[in-house]
């Protein structure tokens, strides 16, 4: 991909956590703020989320990353983007997803977004490890 094709991102989260993810993205990798652009909800009507990243998607492959899959971050990214084939949306996203992306965004979407969502879920462990495969006990 050249660089005007190159595929760019958009964190839409709850408050201030878009602009701190992308800070330390930008700090980890050295890349510039093209490649990941932040976006809040704090204080937007739903209306005007929907309006603000409109403007964003124009221009090339787009992959919307928001903290949870539902919520006003989600809904508004999943309305925008009935618009395009050729933007995505990712929910929950975590740094090693992202430094990920701004990695690889020369890959094409359909090689690009399967690879990040192995890299967001490779990248939760904890220690001492737990089987992450067997559903918790139920209780009560």
């Amino acid at each position: 991909m050249s660089e005007e094709t190159l595929v760019r991102g958009i964190l839409l989260t709850h408050g201030s956590m878009a602009q701190g993810m992308a800070d330390a993205v930008r700090r980890i990798s050295g890349i510039g703020p093209e490649a990941l652009v932040a976006m809040s909800n704090d204080g937007k009507s739903p209306e005007t989320l929907k309006m603000e990243l409109d403007e964003l998607l124009a221009g090339g492959p787009v992959v919307i990353f928001t903290d949870l899959a539902s919520g006003s971050c989600a809904l508004a990214a999943r309305v925008c983007c009935r618009r395009g084939s050729d933007q995505v949306v990712v929910f929950g996203a975590n740094l090693p997803m992202l430094l990920d992306f701004v990695f690889h965004r020369h890959l094409p979407l359909q090689e690009l977004v399967p690879r990040l969502l192995v890299r967001g879920r490779e990248s939760l462990q904890s220690v001492p490890e737990f089987p992450h495969d067997a559903d918790p006990p139920v209780q009560g």
